[in-house]
């Protein structure tokens, strides 16, 4: 077994369930193969926090990436049905490979798929919170990755940072662990700028954040400080800590769940109540059957207010989409502003656009004093 200490300083709440998510960057090595050197390390940190009463939920990328050696590839290919291949073939050798490491460890995984399908439909998403729940209770690690043998554009999550901060709300998490292959946020861009500093706490995810956040550099994984941004911003609302750190740095994931400080952590808000369940799931465990676009009034009514979306409030409407679907609301700059389960087709919508609640009435009856998405079905960013 592998022996883990520590002897940092900690500043931050040691953990009590962990979600932890390795990108494929981190975890391959040379020749485009698995790093099974790294995979035994990383899960003798985990077994040592589960020994320490630590909850583990491991979400990993490399399906594809394990799959490219085997069938040949030198390059990621850019067809979606060879990418396919290449992640069911990468994927048997992900898992079993994950299997007789946890096995040294004395621990036994649980293996759990998913596409935005999944996590779309509230009772699936319910029952995958159950499922994971009683792999922890049985002492299993989870080991959750995007199902991309069969996952398209419509309902892929897109990178597995999302994923991670999905499955963080999903199963309750107090941490969200990203291992990267940088050691977090930085003031600029450390490849080209050799001033810049690393960031290393955030307590909020605005335009100057989001300004910081770069693009992937990365050969084989498919996020970038962007998604990783956006991970942050949707564990801040749902009230989870985030960090980002290097992969490969001894010991990071016990030292950072243990407090450490460690890389870039995004905490949440003290003076901001934690988003409902539900709310989290419209926000961010769906796709998008559709989007409107709000005028500056309605946007700030939203960030201000915590009201309902009215008509009136709407310039464009996006799409085919059906009363209960979840939709964008999105300003005039297309910037994501919420994501709410709307109480008008797409139709209505557009004939409704721009209308006060009382002239939405004489149009459509059946919506008389109704709001386009209620508040209590919208989660603001």
């Amino acid at each position: 077994m592998s022996l883990v200490t520590s002897e940092l300083a900690t500043d931050f709440p040691t953990a009590k369930r962990v979600v932890v998510k390795i990108g494929s960057s981190t975890l391959m090595g040379q020749g485009g193969h698995l790093d099974e050197e790294f995979i035994a390390d990383l899960s003798g940190q985990i077994a040592h926090l589960v020994r320490d009463g630590v909850q583990v939920v491991l979400v990993t990328s490399g399906a594809i990436a394990a799959g490219l050696a085997p069938l040949g590839f030198e390059t990621r290919p850019h067809e979606v049905d060879v990418l396919q291949a290449c992640a069911s073939v990468g994927q048997v050798a992900l898992i079993q490979t994950y299997a007789r490491a946890f096995a040294q460890e004395g621990l036994s995984i649980g293996q759990v798929l998913l596409t935005r399908n999944d996590t779309g439909s509230r009772s699936a998403y319910l029952h995958a919170r159950l499922t994971m729940e009683r792999l922890l209770e049985m002492g299993c690690v989870p080991v959750v990755n995007e199902n991309d043998t069969v996952a398209v554009d419509e309902i892929k999550f897109g990178d597995n940072d999302s994923l991670a901060a999905i499955v963080g709300a999903l199963v309750g998490a107090d941490l969200v662990v990203l291992m990267s292959d940088i050691e977090g946020l930085y003031t600029a861009d450390p490849h080209n700028d050799p001033t810049a500093q690393l960031i290393s706490r955030v307590e909020k995810v605005d335009d100057s954040i989001l300004g910081l956040a770069s693009g992937s550099s990365s050969a084989v994984g498919t996020g970038g400080m962007m998604t990783k941004v956006r991970a942050a911003r949707a564990t801040q609302l749902a009230g989870t800590s985030m960090v980002i750190c290097l992969g490969r740095r001894k010991n990071v994931l016990y030292d950072v769940a243990m407090g450490a400080d460690i890389g870039t952590r995004f905490v949440p808000d003290a003076g901001h109540a934690p988003e409902p369940a539900r709310k989290l799931w419209i926000g961010f465990a769906g796709h998008d059957c559709g989007s409107v676009v709000i005028d500056d009034g309605a946007r700030a009514a939203l960030h201000s207010g915590g009201g309902s979306l009215l008509p009136v409030g709407v310039t464009r409407v996006n799409g085919t989409f059906s009363r209960g679907d979840v939709i964008a609301v999105k300003d005039e700059d297309g910037v994501l502003i919420a994501r709410g389960i709307t109480s008008y087709s797409s139709q209505e919508a557009e004939l409704t656009r721009g209308m006060k609640l009382d002239m939405v009435g004489r149009v459509v009856p059946s919506l008389a004093g109704v709001a386009l998405i209620h508040r209590d079905e919208l989660l603001v960013f």
